[in-house]
């Protein structure tokens, strides 16, 4: 693509071989003809042929970039290295398991619009969800532990669909599973975030990479760390002379 691109749809995955075209194919039907944009997808050393899919589809997709991983780092890391490549100084992120709708994107960016210069963060709230029982309580109650520790004010920050200034993003402390913190993590840096609700859609394949224990023993340590970061943190604002 030669024109920059004034959005950058990043999208990490590990093993979503069946999930990649269709997902790829719903960005464009989405974005085409609406602004100048790129997909960045990062490949976290998948094990299966997600990674021929996406080399086919870089021959026929233009706006497709891929990067991948040389080792398995996960999807904080994936996501973080898709914004560093990124060209755009706007970000969308999309989880590539497709329970992510892209036709939400202009939805997000029209958010964007029409907020003032210190929103830097626009967060899908999946206020219908289609995922199991046990997972939806179980973030349910993660919800209320991370909001009542960190004052976020945010209902779903486990949404993976969001929109955010590549800029504010690159600027966060980086640490492993802050992708879902992110919210809290810009606010704590002095901007605005807003959530939008998104469609949610159930897993047409593949199987989740996460469980509900494992996101909890992770989760109670992430919390008491961001909350750490949140107390300690100083803001200024600063004026050139």
């Amino acid at each position: 693509m030669s024109e920059q691109p004034q959005l950058s749809v990043v999208v990490p995955v590990y093993n979503e071989q069946d999930n990649v075209e269709p997902l790829i194919r719903e960005i464009l039907a989405a974005l085409r003809g609406k602004l100048p944009f790129e997909i960045v997808y990062v490949d976290d050393q998948s094990k299966d042929g997600t990674l021929s899919v996406l080399q086919r589809l870089k021959t026929e997709v233009p706006e497709l970039r891929v990067v991948r991983h040389l080792s398995n780092s996960g999807q904080s890391t994936a996501v973080r290295n898709g914004v560093k490549a990124a060209r755009a100084p706007w970000i969308a992120t999309l989880d590539g398991d497709a329970q992510n709708d892209p036709a939400d994107i202009p939805n997000l960016l029209a958010e964007r619009d029409k907020a003032d210069g210190d929103t830097k963060m626009f967060a899908g709230w999946r206020v219908k969800r289609q995922d199991s029982g046990s997972k939806r309580w179980a973030s349910k109650w993660a919800n209320v532990l991370r909001s009542r520790m960190l004052r976020d004010s945010t209902p779903d920050t486990g949404c993976g669909i969001k929109l955010f200034e590549r800029d504010a993003f690159l600027d966060l402390p980086y640490f492993d599973h802050m992708h879902r913190y992110l919210p809290a993590l810009m606010q704590r840096a002095g901007w605005k975030t807003i959530s939008v609700p998104v469609n949610h859609r159930h897993r047409a394949s593949g199987s989740s990479k996460y469980t509900n224990f494992g996101r909890a023993m992770v989760g109670v340590r992430d919390l008491r760390g961001v909350s750490w970061l949140i107390d300690r943190s100083r803001r200024t604002r600063t004026e050139e002379l």
